[in-house]
């Protein structure tokens, strides 16, 4: 499947055969890794139905009463989709949370849709939450409550603190993503304004088994990062959250009744997240069905088998300001480019994880826009050069394109049209680059 729908246009948008060829093989090495990471193919590779009333996950088989079925994320639409193709005719109940651009592809038999907003929580996303816990508070011992978990569920969903309003939540999750703070640590602050995130998800389905199906967008896979970890033990206090707002310098911005909160929280005035050890977890059962560590790893062989191509996985948890990440992986590229170090040419460098943007303009980009723009002036006129980066979810930052590509012809024609790299970079502004040039990556979205 062709995930980059403006492939064609891509490959043409280059000035010599060389990067032509360069950018084939970037953008379509790229597309197998999305191809991996598809949610239903994760989901059919991870659940099988053995007969009613008993299912296997990852080799491990389950038996329940009534089975219940909840989702949230932005794959999680896709995910249930191949729930209902294997166990649809088992589901007594179940809902899926998806963001609302994509709602209009979910028409289930057997689970109800909700449309929520992302990156920012909303009013929907309270009403998800609370449509979720109408649904598993349903569950006794002997049920089984199956949770479909991606990257995004930590905004679709949202059961407040009582301390908490959602003009709080609002204004923390800005600051916070515009911080510069890594998702590890954005989501320590938000598990500690919750009573979804962090655990309590699965303290709420107890004494029913939860099953979690999670599809990874965290570097490492840490369960309690991801979606913030609703059905996994949390080992982030308030003590911690307080610590990320000093390092960030949000202790006088966030709203007073967060301060208040997390202070009163790191002093031991209120109640913990479910932590490792609580009797509740001996009844959870988390499973990563998909990662970017599988991605990569399925890219590479593509390239090898396909290109010919020394490949090399560079790193699968790469982390840091995107603009700087973008200049380290570009020097390599040169380097393999003039000295055959660290892979001979043919080569092809791979890299998977989460950058960073603190965003101090007012333009319009995301990180891996930023990464691409940073890299563009280190690798100009190196013919046969190409670097692409992507979201997997198909969304950069707050734009609607997946990424951008640079080759060695890509500075001088941001140069020919007035434009300034680093003015770009300084305002946040890579998208307006990429869409001048043309050179960004589309697919839409893609869970």
């Amino acid at each position: 499947m062709m995930y980059i729908k403006n492939l064609d246009k891509l490959l043409e948008n280059t000035r010599c055969s060389k990067c032509r060829k360069a950018r084939e093989i970037v953008l379509r090495t790229l597309n197998k890794a999305l191809e991996e990471a598809n949610p239903q193919k994760a989901v059919r590779k991870s659940l099988k139905k053995m007969r009613r009333g008993v299912i296997e996950v990852c080799d491990k088989l389950f038996s329940y009463r009534k089975l219940y079925v909840i989702g949230f994320g932005k794959a999680s639409g896709e995910m249930a989709l191949a729930i209902e193709e294997i166990i649809g005719e088992d589901i007594d109940k179940g809902i899926i949370i998806v963001p609302e651009n994509i709602a209009h592809r979910y028409k289930f038999k057997h689970l109800k849709t909700l449309a929520s907003t992302h990156p920012i929580p909303s009013i929907k996303s309270l009403k998800a939450g609370e449509e979720i816990v109408n649904i598993v508070q349903e569950a006794g011992a002997g049920d089984l409550v199956l949770v479909l978990i991606s990257g995004g569920g930590s905004a679709l969903v949202e059961v407040l603190r009582p301390q908490i309003t959602l003009d709080d939540l609002i204004e923390t999750t800005k600051l916070l993503l515009k911080s510069g703070a890594n998702i590890e640590e954005v989501n320590t602050v938000r598990k500690h304004l919750s009573l979804f995130k962090g655990g309590w998800l699965a303290k709420m389905i107890y004494p029913a088994k939860t099953v979690s199906l999670i599809i990874s967008d965290v570097v490492g896979d840490p369960i309690e990062f991801i979606a913030s970890g609703p059905t996994a033990p949390d080992t982030t206090t308030f003590k911690n959250a307080l610590d990320i707002l000093s390092m960030y310098n949000l202790v006088d911005k966030v709203p007073r009744n967060v301060l208040d909160l997390i202070v009163e929280g790191a002093k031991g005035l209120v109640e913990e997240t479910p932590k490792p050890g609580d009797e509740i977890f001996k009844k959870v059962f988390n499973f990563i069905i998909a990662s970017n560590k599988e991605s990569l790893e399925e890219a590479k062989k593509y390239a090898e088998k396909t290109y010919g191509l020394n490949a090399l996985i560079l790193t699968s948890r790469i982390r840091g300001e995107a603009r700087y990440v973008g200049l380290v992986i570009a020097s390599i590229l040169e380097e393999i480019f003039k000295e055959n170090i660290p892979l001979k040419k043919p080569a092809l460098i791979l890299a998977g994880g989460e950058t960073t943007v603190t965003v101090v303009g007012k333009g319009k980009g995301g990180r891996n826009q930023e990464l691409v723009l940073s890299a563009a002036k280190t690798i100009k006129g190196l013919d046969g050069v190409a670097f692409a980066s992507i979201g997997s979810d198909g969304i950069d930052g707050v734009t609607d394109v997946a990424g951008g590509i640079a080759d060695a012809h890509t500075f001088e024609k941001i140069r020919e049209k007035g434009l300034s790299i680093d003015e770009a970079l300084k305002n946040n502004d890579s998208y307006s680059i990429f869409s001048e040039i043309e050179d960004y990556v589309y697919t839409g979205p893609t869970g």
